[in-house]
This record gives structure tokens, sequence and C-alpha cells, in this order.
């Protein structure tokens, strides 16, 4: 290749492309200081063209007809700048921008969380190396990136992923590496660079920074301490809380201490021989199983009796009807089966992730109510012996229990 045509190759492919958010669409922007009616030549007879070997657009993926260079501008320094030509890179699906099939790969579709990142580093190596490209040859399914979405790659995970890819040195090391393994049998002073590879790719793996536990292990900690303040400043003024403001606020600590329910569902209709029953509330979890929560506001003396009824302890009839009100709620849900997910999940579908269906597959209930800091130890064992007899159904938890859970789980944590 002569001199001129790697000059105007260069020229080609010099220039940037950088994103931004337009309403429901993630837009490429492409700008270059150099001529770039080259480009519009080959998209006016309809080609394409790969940005970086890795963003390939056409005519047709135009945001907004582009403003073509005019060859007879110029300003003070010469022919006026070109232009950004702006592209559709991927448009928002629920919580997901879906990249446009084809500009990155055209195996699979691309999904990118509302709230990911979006870069080039996403996309490319340093040495431009397609990192989807790469990919699509060796797997046949969607790519989802970030949100929670069952199949969903964690943004932090996906990145973590791309700094293993080898670069052009690391590349270079592996052809000597396996070079070297062939000929070192017939000439003796072959160097031994499986061992240069090795060490290579030994220090590389010390470079990539902290282990994942190691770097959300701060944030997880915050977040416990952050719901056990706000839990005891709650208990401290129930009395300031309506019931319906209580549940609210229990319910977003209930997420955030079990993260394999994604989603609570309230008010929940349900068609039982031919009447309608209403849930109170109803979570969702990761892989779309029902489960049943009541929240009562913590009264004191609304677990067990304070005088024996022969030699034990009972339930009071706050807790017993709460238990016998849950037990409903599953039977009805039960017997709602197929008919009820197929419901639910039509109901449902804007507020959960795209082709996310929800299952009515024995539903466990869950009971957030009263103290037991004021119960003797006699009293306690007994409630322990109600908690027991009911757990293949109910978990009970008391707002003091609650608060033990996250003292464990925050002494836990420390001493990662």
């Amino acid at each position: 290749m002569d001199l001129v045509h790697i000059l105007v190759k260069h020229l080609r492919q010099s220039g940037m492309i950088t994103f931004k958010k337009i309403g429901k669409h993630i837009i490429a922007s492409y700008e270059t200081n150099n001529d770039n009616s080259w480009l519009f030549d080959r998209f006016d007879v309809g080609d394409t063209h790969s940005f970086h070997k890795t963003y390939t657009f056409s005519a047709t993926d135009y945001y907004e007809e582009p403003i073509r260079p005019n060859p007879n501008s110029h300003n003070m320094f010469g022919r006026d700048e070109p232009q950004p030509i702006d592209f559709i890179f991927a448009t928002l699906k629920g919580d997901y921008y879906k990249v446009s099939r084809g500009v990155l790969v055209s195996k699979f579709d691309i999904y990118i969380h509302i709230e990911v990142s979006i870069d080039n580093s996403l996309f490319y190596t340093d040495s431009d190396v397609s990192i989807f490209k790469k990919i699509e040859g060796l797997i046949n399914e969607d790519i989802y990136i970030g949100g929670i979405n069952i199949y969903a790659i964690a943004e932090v995970v996906f990145r973590g992923m791309i700094a293993n890819f080898p670069n052009q040195y690391e590349k270079k090391l592996y052809v000597d590496a396996r070079v070297g393994s062939v000929i070192k049998e017939n000439f003796p002073s072959t160097i031994d660079a499986e061992q240069r590879l090795s060490r290579y790719v030994s220090k590389k793996v010390e470079m990539h920074g902290p282990s994942l536990p190691d770097a959300i292990h701060d944030n997880e900690l915050q977040k416990f301490l952050a719901i056990n303040d706000k839990l005891t400043s709650m208990l401290a003024d129930e009395i300031s809380y309506s019931e319906k403001q209580w549940q609210k606020e229990i319910l977003e600590i209930i997420l955030l201490l079990y993260p394999k329910y994604i989603k609570v569902l309230e008010n929940v209709e349900v068609h039982v021989e031919s009447k309608r029953r209403y849930l109170d509330f109803l979570l969702i979890d990761v892989n779309g199983n029902v489960d049943v929560i009541e929240i009562k506001k913590p009264f004191d003396n609304v677990i067990m009796t304070k005088g024996h009824y022969r030699n034990n302890f009972i339930p009071l009839r706050e807790l017993s009807g709460t238990v016998m009100q849950i037990e409903k709620y599953i039977y009805y849900l039960n017997r709602w089966s197929e008919k009820g997910e197929k419901k639910l999940t039509e109901k449902y579908a804007s507020d959960l992730p795209q082709q996310f269906k929800i299952k009515i597959t024995n539903p466990c209930g869950i009971i957030i109510m009263g103290r037991e800091n004021n119960l003797t130890a006699e009293q306690k064992s007994d409630f322990e012996i109600v908690k027991r007899k009911y757990k293949n159904v109910v978990d009970i938890m008391t707002y003091d229990s609650l608060l033990l859970r996250l003292k464990i789980t925050i002494d836990q944590v420390k001493k990662r």
C-alpha cells in the first residue's frame, strides 16, 4: 500500500464517537476535524461504515438528516469544519436501551440498563477490538447489562470481564509462547516465552484492583447501618406514622434486606369462586414467584398472652388472626393457579422486566408485627414454638427479631 492510500485510510479512521441521550434514544455522534465527504459518498449508495471496527452505521441510522460539507464554504483557517453526524444507537424499551440490531452485532440483541454509564470503553478495547463482535462468535443469546432482568450481568462484572480481555502485548506474548513451545526442542537457545507469558498474566491479575467483595464491602456495610438507624428511629417514634406510611417504609426495608424480592404489588385483586379478594401486598422474587407479606404496626401486647393456659403461654388473637389471614391469602392464590399467573403477568407487565412471568408456586407468607423485648424468657420460649409450628408456611418476625437480624448481619459484614 503506497503512502497516499495509507494517509487516506488514516484520515477516514480518525474521528470520535460520543454518546448522548435524546428522548427515548441513545445517540452515537461521530465528530472529526477532517473532510467527511467520503462518508456521505458511501452512505448515498447504500453502503455501511464501521467506526473503530465496532459501530456499523448506514444512512438508515441517521437520527436527523446531517449537515453535509459545503466545498465552497471556507473560514479564515480554510475549509469549514465538518458538522457531527448523529446516529440512532439504541432505543428505550422498558428499563433497558435496546441497541439497534447490526450496529454492534447481528446475531443477538443487546440491552443496556438505563442506569449503566454509556461510553466507548463498554464496546471496544484500546486496540480497537470490538468486544461484542468477539463475544458474538462464542454465544447465541441476548445480553442484558445491569438492572434486575433475571439474565442480566451487573455492570461492574461486565466491565471486570472486559478488563480481562487480552491486549496487543499479551497477544504477542501468547504467540511467542506457542512458537517457542514448537521450536525449543530443536533450538537450545530458545528463550522461555511461556514463563514470560505466565509472569505477565500473573502481574495483570494483581493490577486489576480490588476483588468484587472488596469493592462493594463498604457500600454494603453502609446500607445495613442505614437500615438499622432508620428502623430504630421509626420504632422510637411509631405513633407519628399512619399504618399506610408505616407499611410503605417497612416494605422498602424488606426489599433492601431481601434482595431476592424485586417488586411489591399492592392491593392485588384475586378472583376465586366468582368472588373478588384483595391482598394487601404481594412480593415478587427474581424468578417470578410470589409470596404474601402482612405488616402490622409494632404494638406491644399483640404476641403472647400474659397468663398461662394449661401451663403454656399461647398466641394472642391478633397474632393467630394474622396467621389465619395469611393462610387464606395463600389458599386463594393456589386456587387461582395458572389463570392467576396469566392475569397477574398481563396486569403488571409494565412494572416488570420484559418477558417476565409471574408464577404461583406454593407461595409462602411473611408476617412482621409486634415487639418481644418485653416478653419473659418463658413467653419467648413458647413464642418460638409457635413460630416453628408455622415455619413451613409463614415466617413470623417481630420488630425486635428484625433488628437482631440486622445486628448480626452488620457484625458479619464488619468481619469480612
